[in-house]
């Protein structure tokens, strides 16, 4: 089975068929969070740090790391944002020990993170458009790291699941043209707004099982995507999720901090059999019912994690050679 290692530096990660699904937190990121992008231009971590933190004890294996600020001191993000993700990389390892996912659209960027980051971090993203081939995946093979690959070219994104199929499979094919195996690929096969396209769910669905089938890849995407413009956004991806881990995805971007979507998470990898015994679960539960008395479900998995209780959740410890 294919299987998609990640590492920091005491921790694994895998993303893989018969592993669980896998949580990517998406939190530290500026990306429409103006007092974040604020923050970072002033040299402020502080949400960084909170974000990092509570995103790990609410159970994400992994992190992003974007920093793409728009400085409104000089909008040049070549120039400022790999010192900004050197930064961000480095102090975010130093709080946690989960794996790392390098989030960016500038090269520079990208392999500043990577010059930092302990272990085998993930790299976000390459697409199907040459410019972005040429410049990505030679540094997917100098650093031997895998990559998420973004289904859409030059053309853009396209509605048709067959054509973002044609992008994965060609994406697969260029990596393999540089010693790039297709289990250091990990497929995001975009995700429309259910809210604008009926049949964005079982379009996705469909190409999961293609991609894991005929190219036998990882998948990850955006999960929110799915629910956006919609209202009661989190009963959306709450229902989404398990049927895309049903389907075959592998692993999601996303808020570990909402309640609702690490339950149908867990929910998920107990019927896949990817949580022997139940442990995830229980340990889950536990916590859910501690935000019985109102406390947030970050402070409540923050106070499990400090007591030993996460119920297994997160990064495996590296086995020592």
């Amino acid at each position: 089975m294919t299987r998609t290692v990640l590492e920091s530096k005491s921790k694994t990660a895998v993303i893989g068929f018969d592993a669980p699904f896998c949580v990517i937190g998406e939190r530290i990121n500026p990306t429409g969070r103006k007092k974040l992008a604020a923050e970072l231009e002033a040299g402020d971590f502080s949400t960084v740090e909170k974000d990092a933190l509570e995103q790990v004890a609410c159970g994400a294996a992994v992190l992003d790391i974007n920093a793409g600020v728009v400085y409104n001191s000089n909008p040049n993000p070549n120039e400022t944002e790999p010192p900004l993700m050197r930064q961000v990389v480095e102090l975010v390892q130093g709080l946690v020990d989960v794996p790392l996912c390098i989030d960016s659209s500038v090269p520079g960027a990208l392999e500043a993170g990577l010059e930092v980051a302990q272990g085998r971090p993930l790299l976000n993203s390459v697409t199907g458009e040459e410019e972005r081939l040429e410049a990505i995946l030679p540094l997917v093979k100098k650093y031997n790291v895998p990559v998420v690959a973004i289904s859409n070219d030059d053309t853009g994104i396209s509605e048709d699941p067959d054509v973002r199929f044609a992008v994965a499979k060609k994406i697969v094919e260029r990596a393999a043209d540089f010693g790039i195996p297709a289990h250091d690929i990990v497929v995001d096969p975009l995700v429309m707004p259910v809210g604008a396209m009926a049949s964005a769910g079982v379009q996705v669905f469909a190409l999961v099982r293609r991609l894991r089938d005929e190219l036998g890849v990882n998948t990850t995407c955006g999960a929110s995507n799915i629910s956006f413009g919609l209202p009661n956004r989190h009963g959306v991806n709450a229902a989404f999720l398990p049927m895309a881990i049903q389907s075959g995805m592998t692993s999601a971007i996303m808020n570990p901090t909402r309640a609702a979507e690490m339950e149908a998470v867990a929910a998920a990898n107990m019927l896949m059999d990817h949580d022997p015994n139940g442990g995830a679960w229980i340990g889950l539960s536990r916590v859910l019912e501690a935000t019985q008395d109102g406390t947030s479900f970050a402070e409540a998995s923050k106070a499990a994690s400090a007591a030993g209780a996460g119920g297994g959740r997160g990064g495996r410890r590296r086995r020592r050679g």
